[in-house]
């Protein structure tokens, strides 16, 4: 029986390994991260553009800050599409070929740019032809990510196929570059070309709007659930317990979901509405920040085995900012089945819990702002742009996750205690015996 559970386990861990290492997931993945400098920037403008004090408010107009504030809220947070579908590209064709990736990222951009349809401003002489902004924004995220996998794949495989210009030897690496990659581009584009051509004689008229009416849309409607999100905590969680980075592995499923949800949030903070969503990336950030570890790092330093006590004196004070592998790997929680529900399961309880608070009105809902990995306790939580929300961080780390831990780390530093005892007494009587 024993060994039938670590044969489970071990087919478990290997399949979850395998696509925990899934080129294209570690490529969206990394194109994420690489956007979050350029949120948090966005974020703070917008905070700026819409600053709660009216004085302040007025100043930045009459000084003639606020149309910029809105330029620069339109090409970060506004654009984002654009930066996603590059970076994608060229992070897939980066990780499965020895290039640089940037030829790739500039076709897969191009690719995106003609499916995404023009509009027209009435002009004085002749209408302005205008890029419409809500394709390039976080409407748009799916099928830009679609893009840059779908670009990405036939540019790894046409140059794989040598549909290349191949210059002589003598001619500079950058023109080389260029003519190796033409024919992949002309390729792509005419692909481009044909898709959106086809999809214009269509009842949805771009492929953005299918993309967003049957995938973006409904599987916003189930992230922005407070269920299926502390399910999907779980499940990372879960992955954690074996040993996997589980944050990197669920991040490039469930990021463009809420991070969608985040911006929503933003526009209507922006335009003075009632924010529309409670459940966003940011909301889950301040409730999951450190993975409710900071309460059993708290508890250790209370602990009666020297072993515990001694390990909570190591990982408080990283645990202060929201790092806690002293206390994942120090313990370990790794495959630690005396530990495994509450490290599975406290995320989750707690999102329940904020998410209740927030929904009866006690605690404020999250702006949306992008939060900055490294922020002391309470601190991490101001971007949710109240002081109910700061309140709500430090409660759930310093009151909810210590209690829910408790019971079970009583066990453990119980046991360590009494090992511990049981040395002592043992080395004690060897003692005597010399």
């Amino acid at each position: 029986m024993a060994q039938e559970s670590r044969n489970i386990w071990s087919k478990l861990n290997a399949k979850v390994e395998k696509v925990s290492r899934n080129t294209y997931l570690k490529a969206v993945s990394d194109s994420m991260m690489a956007l979050t400098g350029l949120m948090i920037f966005g974020s703070i403008i917008i905070i700026f553009q819409a600053f709660p004090i009216a004085s302040v408010a007025e100043f930045f107009a009459k000084v003639g800050l606020t149309p910029l504030f809105a330029r620069v809220n339109t090409f970060t947070i506004g654009s984002i599409s654009l930066y996603l579908v590059f970076l994608i590209t060229r992070n897939v064709v980066k990780l499965l070929t020895k290039e640089d990736g940037i030829a790739a990222g500039l076709i897969g951009l191009m690719f995106f740019l003609i499916l995404t349809p023009l509009g027209a401003i009435p002009g004085e002489v002749r209408p302005v032809t205008a890029l419409p902004l809500s394709w390039i924004g976080t409407s748009g995220m799916f099928t830009a990510i679609i893009a840059g996998l779908f670009v990405s794949k036939i540019y790894v495989y046409a140059k794989e196929k040598k549909w290349t210009i191949k210059m002589p030897d003598g001619v500079p690496p950058m023109v080389s570059q260029t003519f190796e990659s033409l024919i992949p581009l002309f390729l792509i584009g005419t692909m481009g070309l044909l898709i959106g051509w086809g999809f214009s004689l269509s009842e949805f008229g771009t492929i953005h709007q299918l993309i967003f009416s049957f995938i973006q849309t409904p599987l916003q409607g189930i992230g922005g659930s407070i269920w299926s999100v502390a399910g999907i905590i779980a499940f990372q969680q879960l992955l954690w317990f074996l040993g996997m980075h589980g944050t990197n592995i669920i991040s490039p499923i469930v990021t463009p979901l809420w991070l969608s949800l985040n911006i929503q949030n933003l526009e209507a903070y922006q335009a003075g509405q009632p924010l529309p969503n409670i459940v966003t990336a940011s909301f889950v950030n301040i409730v999951c920040w450190s993975g409710s570890a900071f309460g059993l790092a708290l508890l250790m330093t209370f602990a009666k085995s020297k072993r515990y006590k001694e390990l909570g004196k190591l990982a408080i004070l990283p645990a202060f900012f929201g790092i806690t592998e002293p206390v994942i790997f120090g313990t370990p929680l790794v495959l630690n089945f005396k530990l495994v529900v509450p490290f599975i399961f406290n995320n989750s309880i707690a999102l329940l819990v904020a998410y209740f608070v927030t929904n009866i009105g006690l605690v404020n809902r999250v702006i949306g702002m992008q939060a900055i990995f490294g922020l002391p306790l309470g601190f991490h939580a101001t971007v949710g742009g109240h002081w109910t929300i700061v309140i709500l961080q430090v409660f759930i780390q310093l009151v909810l996750s210590p209690l829910l831990w408790y019971p079970w780390f009583k066990r453990v530093d119980r046991e360590a205690e009494l090992e511990e005892v049981k040395e002592i007494n043992e080395t004690a009587v060897q003692v005597e015996l010399a």
